[in-house]
C-alpha cells in the first residue's frame, strides 16, 4: 500500500510551486522510508522546474538535498534503523551491474542513473524529489548523516557538498597545492571550507569584492575581483587547481594563464551556452580542462564523514514553505547566502 505525503510542486513549466499530495511507493524489501525534516534549494532545481533544461516530467516535486530520519525500513534492509539520520542527494537508483556502478560510480551508470526527481524509476515510474515531508529510497542510495553536523545545514551538503568535494579530492586539493575556486555562491562557498579544510591555500576569484569578507571568513586567504582586468596578470601562472562553480559565460583562456604548468582547470558549473577556448591554452603550459559531475554514494558518504570530522555544514537560510516561490526569485538573482533549505514540517501548516 502507498503512502500519502505532503509536498511541493510545480504544475508546469515556469508556473509558481504549489502545495500538494503525491504517492510514495509501498516499501520494498531494499527500501527505506524517510521523513524528511529539510531539503536545500539547487538552482538546479530552477532550471528543471522552469522547463529550461528540455524535456521535462509535470507536476515536478523537486528537490536532491535530503535530510531527515528514518521512519521505516524493508524487510531485507540492515544498514538503517528506524531513527537514524540519513540524506538523499541526485541519484536514488542505477543498474548496480555495470563497470561504473561496480566501481561506486553509480553517477555514470551505463543505462543512467535514476534521478531523484525529473526521472523515470526501472519501474517506469516518476520520480518526485525532497520537497515533501517523506520519501521511499532505496536503501543503497542513502547515506548516513553523522551526529556532528546538524540535519539542516548537512542537507546541501548531498548535491553542493559531494558536487565541490569530488573534484577536490581527484585533483588533489592538499597541503601545498594553491586552489582558486571561481564564483562564491552555493557551491563556490563549499569549495573554500572544502578546499581550506583539506589543507590547500585558497583564493576566491569573484566578479566584485562585496563577499570578500565571507570568503576570508569561511577559508580563503585571497580575494580578488574578476571584474579587474590586473587580477589576470597579479595571479598569472599561480594556481595549481581552478574549480569553476559558476553557470555563466568566463574567458576560459584567461582562467586557464592563471594555472601553473601540469595545472588543471575543472568545470562543475553548467552554463547555458557553450564555453570556448584556444588550444594552445592548454597546450603551452601541459594543462587540463575537466569537469565533474556530483560523486557516487561511497565519496559521497565520504564527503559526509569529513564534513563531520571538521564542523563542516552549509551556510544557510531556513525558509517555510510559503516562501519557496520567491526564493526560487533570490537565487535567480543570487541574492541568498548562500543556500535556502526549506524546513518541510511547514509544507501541510
Amino acid at each position: 500500500m502507498s503512502t500519502t505525503t505532503h509536498a511541493i510542486a510545480a504544475p508546469g513549466p515556469g508556473a509558481p510551486l504549489e502545495r500538494t499530495t503525491i504517492e510514495r511507493r509501498d516499501l520494498r524489501p531494499d527500501d527505506v522510508l524517510i521523513d524528511i525534516a529539510y531539503a536545500g534549494i539547487c538552482h538546479s532545481d530552477i532550471h528543471q522546474a522552469r522547463g529550461e533544461w528540455g524535456e521535462a516530467i509535470f507536476p515536478m516535486v523537486p528537490g536532491h538535498e535530503i535530510a531527515g530520519t528514518v521512519a521505516a525500513v524493508g524487510s531485507a534492509v540492515t544498514k538503517y534503523q528506524v531513527g537514524d539520520r540519513v540524506g538523499v542527494g541526485c541519484m536514488v537508483d542505477s543498474c548496480g551491474e555495470c563497470e561504473y556502478c561496480q566501481a561506486g560510480t553509480e553517477q555514470f551508470c551505463v543505462k543512467g542513473n535514476v534521478q531523484t526527481y525529473n526521472g523515470v524509476g526501472f519501474d517506469g515510474e516518476p520520480t518526485y524529489g525532497g520537497y515533501s515531508q517523506q520519501v521511499v529510497v532505496k536503501d543503497a542510495f542513502v547515506c548516513r548523516i553523522p551526529d556532528g553536523i546538524g540535519l539542516d545545514v548537512a542537507a546541501p551538503l548531498l548535491c553542493a557538498g559531494i558536487t565541490t568535494y569530488s573534484p577536490l579530492r581527484q585533483w588533489g586539493a592538499g597541503p601545498g597545492k594553491k586552489v582558486a575556486i571561481v564564483g562564491l555562491g552555493g557551491l563556490g562557498h563549499m569549495a573554500v571550507k572544502l578546499a581550506a579544510a583539506m589543507g590547500a591555500e585558497v583564493t576566491v576569484l569573484s566578479q566584485s569584492l562585496k563577499k570578500q569578507e565571507d570568503g576570508k571568513r569561511l577559508g580563503a586567504t585571497e580575494y580578488y575581483a574578476t571584474a579587474d582586468e590586473s587580477t589576470f596578470e597579479v595571479l598569472r601562472g599561480k594556481f595549481d587547481l581552478i574549480l569553476n562553480t559558476v553557470s555563466a559565460q568566463i574567458p576560459v583562456d584567461a582562467y586557464l594563464g592563471l594555472l601553473r604548468t601540469g595545472g588543471a582547470m575543472v568545470n562543475v558549473g553548467a552554463p547555458g551556452e557553450p564555453l570556448s577556448y584556444n588550444a594552445f591554452s592548454l597546450i603551452a603550459g601541459n594543462k587540463a580542462l575537466a569537469g565533474s559531475m556530483i560523486g557516487g554514494i561511497p565519496e559521497t558518504q565520504e564527503m559526509l564523514d569529513f564534513c563531520a570530522e571538521h564542523g563542516i555544514g552549509a551556510e544557510i537560510e531556513t525558509i517555510s514553505a510559503d516562501d519557496v516561490n520567491t526564493a526560487y526569485e533570490r537565487v535567480s538573482a543570487s541574492d541568498v547566502r548562500y543556500r535556502f533549505v526549506i524546513d518541510t514540517a511547514t509544507i501541510n501548516s
